[in-house]
């Protein structure tokens, strides 16, 4: 984290501490792997800090009152109160110590052992557990908890992965009452009732593609090819009709609410809806009549939208590409290059368009793996950006924000979720241009004032430089996180007025809400009075799963990144610094995307001083200086997979 205040803000946080010591604050409490609680306020630009010995048995994401206390240096404080716990349960490492039984929590900010006052018999040193979480009232004793479930063996495959998914809040089950509805469902739809077939619009007859991950096994969405003539082109984005099948109040329909999203770990997808319906019922799989949910649209080669209509209708998919297989059909030729082949240039266009308003492109390397059947990494790489993955991201956006445009157009405005993306905290973006100046780029923007082509500058200017990845990262952080709302405020990041999510209703709740929402406008139908809050129920409960799946994704792939480097000790790699602190430097290897650290006492005979202003450590004696973004040489020393951590020293 980087952090600058000036001396108004100083004397304003000043001003702020000595007029709030008798109040107290409330908030989400995040604390850190070194045991440090932090809340954020509105009253103070930096969060009150709140040391291990003042979290008063304060856990990670509770609900916390907090108190100042009367320091000089630090905004300090101490929890006077816990509101509400963040959870019942937490996943550990059973340990024996004689007839005393602990379980040490995978989650590291999880800062005490769990003491296990009644536990069953037949449990094992070393084996993953499920812990309900009983009490914890005294912050001189460990909290207690009660084994609900043991999962295995520590480090074996299943047991990770099953246990990052169960830390999250996920289940990979379905109750019986959901799996039964979505068999019923099945039947009651299969062949699609004639009496359905004639109610919608039949597209069987347009040309259709779906182009998706060659691994996937539910497809939501496709795209239909029509050339009109005269350069004009009828281009249809088809989402899967969750809505038709998954009704409001169903029991499938709380149990998708409840779980939020889909959630995708390196080897395995942990579905929103039932099987039955992800991957049969709704996906648009090749040579099927599907139900699906249009936005068709009129276009031009320049990607402008002369004319487009939503509706419910009948689609019948010609092929199923992967994103290889239609790069390739695209370039080397085949019975949809054509149709393909056009789709890219108006995506292309629609890109254009989409830059010269000032959307921010973030382009950054993500990692793949090759896992054998024990779900070991044979092979870790970075995935490769091809120009079909840009095609079908631009036909998405172009439906999300039509959607969300027609929702709330100037005539009547729909209550409806949107995807928003506020403007970047002036603060955080004061700390980004320190970062950036001591990298040495120095920019003359004002942090108030920024706008999307301002972002854009800043990463055009460090393309193709080594610091480059760093500082996309940096630039990420300083950003505000997209979330749901009933608000609509707008997409910083995309540069558009109106954008909401329709794209995706077999893996995202929201999509489905949107699906509903549209239909009933469409067809002038009344909402419920209490609808706003319950569409700001689900705004904010979908915001903290995709958060939380997100985590899940992360730590699946850190998970097996480490488990990877783990037959790699003793070798020699490339990296990159990305951290500096007092206590060492973070680096990140460039073939695998593996982070790791030196630590302070590795690195020379010298003592070393961190310079914090322009990050970077210099050596007392040599002057020897280790900066932020600097390419090394390093050598792996150790590879823990438990604790997901990773030791290098220079080579």
């Amino acid at each position: 984290m980087w952090y600058s205040s000036s001396m108004s803000n100083k004397n304003k946080n000043k001003d702020s501490l000595n007029s709030s010591k008798s109040k107290t604050f409330s908030g989400v409490i995040s604390i850190s792997a070194r045991g440090v609680g932090y809340l954020p306020t509105t009253e103070f630009e930096k969060d009150i800090k709140i040391e291990e010995h003042d979290l008063n048995t304060a856990l990670p994401d509770d609900e916390v009152e907090v108190s100042l206390l009367a320091k000089k240096k630090e905004l300090l404080g101490q929890v006077v109160g816990i509101k509400k716990r963040a959870r019942e349960t937490i996943v550990g490492v059973i340990e024996k110590k004689g007839n005393v039984c602990f379980v040490l929590p995978d989650n590291n900010r999880f800062y005490r052992d769990i003491l296990i006052p009644e536990p069953p018999k037949d449990i094992e040193d070393g084996h993953k557990a499920v812990v309900k979480f009983l009490r914890w009232d005294d912050p001189k004793k460990n909290p207690e908890g009660q084994i609900l479930r043991i999962l295995g063996l520590s480090g074996e495959h299943e047991v990770e992965m099953n246990s990052i998914i169960i830390e999250k809040g996920f289940e990979v089950d379905f109750p019986e009452t959901v799996e039964k509805e979505a068999r019923k469902l099945k039947e009651q739809n299969t062949p699609i009732p004639q009496k359905e077939i004639e109610s919608r619009r039949d597209l069987r007859e347009t040309t259709t593609l779906t182009i998706d991950p060659e691994t996937a096994k539910d497809f939501d969405d496709a795209l239909s090819f029509k050339d009109l003539g005269d350069d004009k082109f009828e281009i249809g984005i088809h989402i899967a009709d969750v809505a038709h099948f998954v009704t409001e109040g169903s029991a499938i329909d709380k149990e998708a609410r409840r779980r939020g999203t889909s959630v995708y770990l390196v080897d395995r997808t942990i579905p929103m809806l039932p099987e039955v319906l992800s991957n049969d019922l709704c996906s648009l799989n090749p040579g099927e009549d599907k139900l699906a949910f249009s936005a068709v649209f009129q276009l031009n080669r320049k990607g402008e939208v002369l004319e487009k209509y939503f509706d419910r209708t009948l689609i019948r998919s010609d092929k199923r590409f992967s994103y290889k297989e239609a790069e390739e059909e695209m370039k080397l030729g085949g019975k949809y290059q054509t149709e393909i082949k056009t789709l890219n240039e108006i995506a292309k266009e629609l890109r254009k368009k989409k830059s010269s308003m000032g959307a921010i492109e973030f382009e950054s390397d993500e990692v793949a793996f090759e896992l054998d059947e024990k779900g070991v990494p044979t092979r870790v790489y970075i995935k490769e950006h091809l120009e079909t993955h840009k095609l079908i991201e631009e036909f998405m956006l172009l439906a999300n924000r039509e959607v969300a445009m027609f929702l709330d157009d100037k005539v009547k405005k729909q209550k409806a979720i949107y995807r928003i993306h506020e403007k970047p905290n002036p603060d955080k973006l004061e700390e980004l241009f320190i970062f950036l100046k001591a990298l040495g780029h120095e920019f003359n923007i004002k942090p108030d004032q920024i706008t999307p082509r301002d972002i854009n500058k800043i990463l055009d200017r460090v393309e193709g430089c080594d610091e480059e990845p760093l500082v996309k990262t940096a630039t990420l952080r300083s950003m505000s996180k997209a979330i749901y709302s009933t608000k609509n405020i707008g997409h910083f990041g995309l540069a558009f007025r109106h954008y909401t999510h329709f794209t995706s209703p077999i893996r995202r709740y929201p999509d489905l809400i949107v699906h509903r929402l549209l239909w009933k406008k469409i067809h002038n139908q009344k909402l419920k009075q209490d609808i706003t809050a319950t569409l700001k129920a689900i705004s904010q409960e979908s915001t903290e799963k995709e958060i939380r799946a997100t985590e899940a994704e992360r730590e699946s792939i850190r998970m097996k990144q480490v488990e990877f480097m783990e037959n790699h000790i003793g070798q020699t790699f490339d990296a990159v610094i990305s951290g500096v602190t007092t206590w060492g430097l973070f680096v990140e290897e460039l073939s695998t995307l593996s982070n790791g650290m030196i630590r302070i006492s590795n690195i020379g005979d010298e003592y070393f001083e961190l310079d914090e202003k322009n990050y970077r450590l210099i050596g007392q004696k040599t002057k020897t200086t280790y900066s932020l973004g600097q390419k090394v040489k390093v050598k792996l020393t150790d590879a823990n997979s438990q604790q997901r951590q990773l030791n290098f020293v220079f080579a």
